[in-house]
């Protein structure tokens, strides 16, 4: 079988060459793309997925890994056998030809998307997302699932996630955050004050920024940085991950804790095994675990006391004259102010999961025939107000505002919420691990938990699914009482409740 395996790891590097390009493509479309070069980008982006899905399911190697299912591999080999036979047992129930015109179709429905969101116009952004769902929906039938028509596209983000499962989840979600929303409303706290929400230089923004990723150990030989309208991480490979965010000059909060929260996915990128890039075995277990690295990072240590006592003054050396006189209990409140937005990736910690389950309980309707495209703008609305008290007062910031339908990600949602919660069970056992952990990030000294983040969680690969990585590091099954109980705990001391 060492010839076999020999063929199937050159294989699979072949079609992670592909991958790696169509990464590339799309990071260069959200970043420096100029808008007539959109056409010739949509059929490359439809080339390369055509390419990839017949070099995926070409009968060799499916010969290839029928053979070696056989021969009994153990360890690494049996773990990038796994993960290939996986997306190729999706892929042989796809026809080359929906591959292509996905891939077509969700490159032409991002642009229009990214006009419709400026002009805040759904119509314009209507008739793409109908043909998206349509041709999600075709993967799904062909694909095929057991239960909800959701479970087949669920489980291309969340493996062995179900969709019956979380619903029942995230509906105890919502029946003990809404209450918790509501008391801290009765509160009528205002801890913000306007400290936020100043004029503050990009260029500073962008400098302070840069500071606290190279804190928190990004490597930036190995990645960067750059603007998008919607911020994303792109890790092409261990040594190659690119970051972006979106700065306002109004507003410090939204590229400050985007640029936290894209670093905790590049380090858990760049944390991966390196001695096996360009194979199966190097990627994320699933994105719940990957959102919950950018989770982490971004709420439970960059929102943390600890952090900003090292960190304030810092930042007051950039911007003296916005942060004059403002101390650490003020600007700590700020940073935590609890108050429910219109825009998801604004939102505080408290609020945000409730965004979420709006998108995953529309994402469900619109795949079930249960509520019409054009009726998504008010649907979005209404259940804007049902959840958080607030209706949009345009499309730009509701149904248009994120990005990730245009580029026919239905099925991702869900795994946000799941990384909170994957989040606050790592973040307990950190600091049991690590009992000095606070003393530590207060000195700035945050390698420390990038270590042992790199030990339990990066390094592993998909060597572990993700139940198994969960009970591996803290000992127990994923629970929401962790998540619960740390916003509970912070939230209830800073609005006395």
């Amino acid at each position: 079988m060492g010839r076999d395996y020999e063929d199937f790891i050159r294989r699979a590097r072949e079609l992670q060459d592909i991958s790696h390009a169509q990464a590339l493509l799309h990071w260069d479309q959200e970043t420096f793309l100029p808008p007539r070069g959109n056409a010739l980008r949509a059929r490359s982006s439809g080339t390369l997925a055509g390419i990839h899905h017949e070099k995926l399911v070409h009968p060799d190697l499916v010969d290839l890994v029928k053979r070696l299912g056989e021969a009994g591999l153990q360890g690494d080999e049996a773990v990038n056998l796994r993960e290939l036979e996986r997306e190729q047992s999706r892929a042989l129930k796809l026809p080359g030809e929906l591959v292509i015109e996905l891939g077509r179709t969700t490159s032409l429905a991002h642009e229009a998307w990214v006009e419709a969101r400026q002009k805040s116009d759904f119509r314009l952004f209507e008739p793409w997302l109908e043909k998206v769902v349509g041709l999600k929906r075709e993967v799904a039938l062909r694909v095929g699932f057991e239960g909800s028509i959701y479970n087949a596209l669920l489980d291309e983000y969340e493996p062995g996630c179900r969709t019956e499962d979380i619903a029942s989840l995230f509906a105890d979600l919502r029946r003990r955050l809404i209450p918790l929303v509501e008391r801290i409303a009765a509160a009528e706290r205002s801890p913000a004050a306007g400290i936020l929400d100043q004029e503050f230089s990009m260029e500073g923004q962008e400098y302070f920024g840069r500071q606290v990723m190279a804190d928190m150990g990004f490597d930036l030989e190995a990645g960067r940085l750059d603007v998008s309208v919607h911020p994303f991480c792109s890790g092409m490979s261990p040594d190659d991950v690119r970051l972006t965010t979106r700065y306002s000059p109004d507003s410090l909060g939204e590229s400050l804790f985007g640029i936290i929260h894209e670093s905790g996915h590049g380090l858990y990128e760049q944390g991966l095994p390196g001695e096996a890039a360009g194979t199966p075995l190097c990627a994320g277990i699933s994105l719940g675990i990957h959102e919950s690295q950018s989770r982490l990072w971004e709420n439970m240590v960059g929102r943390s006391k600890a952090f900003w006592k090292h960190y304030l003054p810092r930042l007051r050396e950039v911007f003296p004259q916005q942060l004059q006189g403002v101390g650490l209990e003020p600007f700590y409140a700020a940073v935590n102010q609890v108050e429910p937005s219109f825009i998801r990736v604004e939102a505080d910690e408290v609020t945000y999961n409730l965004h979420i389950l709006l998108r995953f309980e529309l994402e469900r309707e619109l795949l079930e025939d249960q509520v019409p495209v054009a009726d998504l703008p008010e649907a979005w609305n209404e259940r804007m107000e049902s959840y958080l008290g607030i209706r949009p007062p345009d499309d730009a910031q509701g149904v248009l505002q994120d990005v990730h339908w245009s580029s026919g990600l239905l099925g991702y949602f869900p795994t946000y919420t799941l990384g909170n919660l994957y989040a606050a069970q790592f973040y307990h056992q950190a600091r049991r691990d690590i009992p000095d952990l606070l003393e530590l990030v207060e000195e700035g000294r945050l390698g420390c938990l990038k270590a042992w983040l790199n030990e339990k969680i990066h390094a592993r690969g998909r060597r572990v699914t993700a139940d198994e990585l969960v009970a591996e590091v803290s000992g127990e099954p994923l629970q929401a009482d962790y998540f619960m109980d740390y916003l509970e705990t912070k939230f209830g001391a800073l609005y006395q409740i």
